[in-house]
Order: structure tokens, then C-alpha cells, then sequence
């Protein structure tokens, strides 16, 4: 069911106030600036020790801040001309118990029922197939079109209503402009920290070799963030196979990356 946030309390947040500390156990553990070689084992207790203290750090936020950031999150999304004008976009289902960035309203919206003549946006999200990192992006009309998983997250059955395949955004016929993407933390340089099960990683290299190969426009990836998901730079250490986001989005607003990013937002 899609929840209605509360109204915005405050246009700007502060970054917690447990940041700095966070920042500072990590930092012995980030690579150096000039550092050319990194093993990969050391990335890996890098990455994990970064995960374990920005988790520990959003389930300490204060249900009240957390949705006002949520609420300003998705406020700055839907009223942008990015998200006005898109055709189609990938989307995650926001899990509370992840502690992820909700995106209830901004996929209502998506979903609503258009006027006569309004072309309706087309939207997919993400379906697990297993644990090797495979996952698809289904397209959906409903919120109707989710069951939850074993692991009692929302996504997109197989099936359709009328017993058809949903359409894979991979044989899709047209692109989509951007992805909206969840992670554990980010950084102002593009880089993302997510869960570890690499499925986003794999994925957006994927769709982007396919839109080179059809000669599409590449899409926007798009990261919500809570304010204190957003660390220094350097924190986050990456490897080769890390794809870089070309935009935050947090409640300050829109932290743009990328010359894309740039260009188009």
C-alpha cells in the first residue's frame, strides 16, 4: 500500500551529528589519494566496515527526521523537470526495514492514472533471480503488479494479470532516461556503496552497453540519499566494476555529478 508522507517540516537538514565520528572510523581504512594499487581483499574489509557504520548510524535516525528527509527527498524528484519530462525510468521499491529512501510517492505518481491525451510514464523495478548478482527490471502499471520475496521485499511477479511476460527493460524498444538507486552510502565524486550483492553493479553496465549499442542516450543514474549517507570523499573505496552515479539526490537538494548530470539537471 502506498503510505502518505507527512508534510515538509524544514527545507535544509543538517548532516547527523554522528557523522563526524563515522567519517573518522573509516578513514584509517580508506586507500590513499595516490594510491595506484589496492588489493581486493582489503577493498572488500573496507567496504564492509563502511557498511556496518552507516547502518548503525541510520537506525539511529529519529523516525521524524527521517521523514522529513524522506518527504523533501521526493518532493525535490517529483517537482523536477527531469522527472516532469521523463518517458520512462527504473525505480527501486524503497523496504523500511533497509532503511532505504522511500519512493512510495514519486512511484504513485508514476503509476497514477493520466489524462486524456498524457502519455503515461512507463516504469520498471527490480526482480532477484537469484544469488549470483542477476536481477531484472520488470515493467509495472500497479502496485498491484509487487509481491513481497522471501525476504519480504516488494517486487514485480514475473506474470502479468492477463498471464503475459512483463516487458524486460532489456527488450524494451525505447530507453529509459534515468535510474533512481538506492545504496548504503555515496560520495560527492559519484562513488556508491551498495549492499555488497553487486546485482546493481552488473546491471547498469548491462543497460548501458545496450543503449551504446543501440546508439540511446545514456541514462541518468540517479542516487536518493539520506543526508548522513552522504560522506567525504575517499571514503569509499572502489574496484573496477563499481559504476559511478551521476547525481545525488538528497534533502538539500540535487548534487549533480556528472557532465551529464550537469547538462540535464
Amino acid at each position: 500500500m502506498v503510505m502518505t508522507l507527512p508534510a515538509l517540516l524544514s527545507p535544509s537538514l543538517p548532516h547527523s551529528s554522528a557523522l563526524p565520528l563515522l567519517r573518522a572510523s573509516v578513514a584509517a581504512a580508506a586507500p590513499m589519494s595516490g594510491s595506484t594499487v589496492i588489493v581486493p581483499g582489503s577493498v572488500a574489509q573496507q567496504k564492509r566496515a563502511l557498511r556496518s557504520d552507516i547502518r548503525k548510524a541510520l537506525k539511529a535516525l529519529s523516525p521524524a527526521q527521517r521523514t522529513q528527509e524522506d518527504t523533501a527527498i521526493q518532493n525535490i524528484v517529483l517537482d523536477s523537470s527531469w522527472f516532469k519530462s521523463t518517458r520512462g525510468l527504473c525505480a527501486y521499491i524503497s523496504c523500511e526495514s533497509l532503511h532505504e529512501v522511500d519512493t512510495s510517492r514519486i512511484l504513485a505518481e508514476v503509476l497514477r492514472d493520466t489524462n486524456d491525451g498524457e502519455e503515461k510514464k512507463r516504469l520498471y523495478v527490480p526482480r532477484v533471480e537469484d544469488k549470483n548478482s542477476h536481477m531484472r527490471m520488470l515493467k509495472i502499471s500497479s502496485i498491484k503488479d509487487l509481491i513481497a520475496n522471501s525476504m519480504n521485499i516488494l517486487e514485480p511477479s514475473p506474470i502479468d494479470a492477463d498471464g503475459s511476460q512483463r516487458e524486460d527493460v532489456m527488450l524494451a524498444s525505447h530507453p529509459v532516461d534515468f535510474f533512481l538507486l538506492p545504496g548504503v552510502a555515496f560520495d560527492r565524486h559519484g562513488r556508491r556503496l551498495g549492499r555488497g550483492g553487486g546485482y546493481y553493479d552488473v546491471f547498469l553496465k548491462k543497460y548501458q552497453e545496450l543503449a551504446m549499442e543501440r546508439r540511446w542516450k545514456q541514462p541518468l543514474l540517479v542516487a536518493l540519499a539520506y543526508s548522513l549517507q552522504v560522506v567525504d570523499d575517499d571514503v569509499i573505496p572502489v574496484i573496477h566494476h563499481d559504476v559511478l552515479v551521476d547525481a545525488l539526490v538528497s534533502a538539500s537538494g540535487v548534487i549533480p555529478i556528472s557532465p551529464a548530470a550537469l547538462d540535464r539537471m
